[in-house]
């Protein structure tokens, strides 16, 4: 058995400057948690693969195409592969997201 907590797992260097731990890394998927202060954004970008976020902590605004919706805690949002996304934290409270890319690019 592994097991990876979020609070002591790695840092993954990121072009977004944002906190980025990877929780799991294997072929067939990608897991890292991101911690986005309130503010912060990733930049827009695409992704080879499909990729779906869950809302670990606090709210977070998931922009994929022309589409933008905040969501809360507990909540999975897919998000198709070559569609523009990204994710900011427009709140006053710290936003954590679980970024499952499968496979892994």
């Amino acid at each position: 058995m592994k097991s990876t907590h979020y609070l002591t797992a790695g840092a993954k260097e990121n072009p977004h400057g944002v906190d980025v731990k990877m929780m799991y890394n294997d072929p067939s998927a990608q897991a890292v948690m991101i911690s986005l202060q309130p503010g912060q954004s990733l930049k827009p970008h695409t992704t080879a693969v499909d990729v779906f976020f869950f809302v670990f902590e606090g709210s977070a605004s998931v922009h994929i195409g022309d589409e933008t919706e905040t969501f809360g805690p507990g909540s999975l949002v897919e998000s198709p592969k070559d569609i523009v996304h990204y994710l900011s934290n427009e709140s006053d409270s710290i936003s954590r997201i679980l970024v499952v890319k499968a496979p892994r690019p």
